[in-house]
């Protein structure tokens, strides 16, 4: 097996920033410069920066967005466990406090949760920075990363940005091409699959899984697995952490925004193989105190308030049964999941999230933002915003179904 773990040295209404590269990039090459220089000029020249692809905004603001139906974000109606809320509070007294950088307290309560050495776990400010320290930390960074198209856009945007690049697998219809993907992956730097994926809403089957695993052990190629909706599926539902090996590069991410209702707090965590996890600790230390003292406190609690957890989780599943229902029963086709969203089937999803937003003051999104058009990816609100939602859909797509 070659090792090559780690990198050797240390359209909406609300504007057009939610397009993404529809095309795969190649890798980054950095401009020729004279020994010495690193990169920033010469005696004769002034200092210049790499130009690199620029990155979209996939999240862009939406006005008075507070004010609107949000089933656009997959946040939790459930809200966050009291006990998290309540560890928030006693914390607001101590805001003059920098957090601990090292995030002890909650590498070792997670250690516990999930039977693993404390060295085997990363907490950073959310999923969201772990796929940009992963990005600039894994693997061979002369090759570009993989990732599948028509999915969450971080995983690209952090590799354009950082000038990787990435190869770009089609899904499989609604899925993960898995076949295809560890096919590839032997020739790439990194690689990134979202599982459950987003927006499909599909979980990989445990063959599926061990196939992209078995990819990454025997090439030596890191292979990310975002695993932000995983606390939604049922119990049985096959996930990275039961392949963490020290012999195969293999990471899962974990977030407490969607289940555990801490989406404002931005926290989150990486499990993996010790000497990966360590490589992107050394990078997730250039940012110290990313992880406040609010989050941590909040995380801890919500962690031990395991009860709490189980709660959402079967108030989720009657949600999605009742929501897939109600589409049914309506006429609508939609495509099977296992997390707190659901994709509608609307041909022009597009113009169909700009009327719901415009005139009927509900934000869903259009899955073309992802590379995936023809469908609207609606949170499982509660039961009057999904009514809401419906009754509005029947008027938006009267006469188109």
């Amino acid at each position: 097996m070659r090792r090559r773990w780690a990198v050797t040295a240390s359209a909406s209404w609300w504007g057009t920033a939610c397009e993404l590269h529809a095309s795969a990039s190649a890798a980054y090459t950095p401009p020729c410069h004279s020994p010495g220089t690193g990169g920033r000029g010469t005696e004769s020249g002034p200092m210049t920066a790499p130009v690199r692809q620029e990155t979209r905004n996939y999240n862009a603001s939406v006005p008075s967005a507070d004010d609107l139906v949000r089933l656009h974000l997959s946040e939790s109606p459930y809200g966050a466990s009291p006990a998290a809320v309540a560890a928030v509070t006693g914390e607001l007294e101590r805001i003059n406090r920098y957090p601990a950088p090292g995030r002890e307290g909650l590498v070792q309560a997670l250690a516990r949760h999930w039977e693993l050495p404390e060295e085997h776990i990363a907490v950073a400010n959310g999923s969201d920075e772990l796929v940009l320290a992963t990005a600039l930390t894994l693997g061979d960074p002369g090759s570009p990363g993989l990732v599948t198209a028509g999915t969450f856009p971080g995983y690209l945007a952090a590799l354009e940005r950082i000038g990787r690049g990435a190869v770009q697998v089609p899904l499989a219809g609604s899925g993960t091409d898995t076949a295809a993907f560890a096919d590839r992956l032997p020739g790439c730097g990194i690689g990134y699959v979202c599982n459950p994926h987003n927006p499909c809403g599909s979980a990989l089957t445990h063959d599926e899984l061990h196939r992209l695993v078995a990819a990454a052990r025997d090439s030596g190629t890191p292979l990310v697995f975002d695993e932000a909706y995983h606390e939604f599926g049922p119990p049985a539902q096959p996930q990275a952490r039961t392949h963490l090996r020290e012999d195969t590069p293999v990471l899962a991410l974990r977030t407490f925004s969607k289940a555990y209702g801490l989406a404002a707090l931005r926290i989150g965590y990486a499990l993996g193989p010790a000497d990966l996890i360590a490589e992107v600790r050394r990078t997730l230390t250039v940012l110290p105190f990313s992880v406040n003292r609010a989050a941590q406190a909040a995380a801890l609690a919500a962690l031990d308030d395991q009860e709490f957890l189980g709660s959402v989780r079967r108030d989720s599943a009657a949600r999605r049964q009742w929501f897939c229902a109600e589409l049914e029963r309506r006429g609508y086709r939609y495509l099977p999941s296992v997390t707190n969203f659901v994709a509608v089937e609307v041909a022009a999803s597009a113009e169909a999230q700009d009327v719901l937003a415009r005139d009927h003051g509900i934000l869903v999104r259009d899955t073309g933002m992802f590379g995936f058009p023809g469908h609207l990816r609606v949170s499982l609100g509660s039961v009057e915003e999904l009514r809401g939602f419906l009754d509005a859909l029947d008027r938006v797509t009267a006469g188109s179904r």
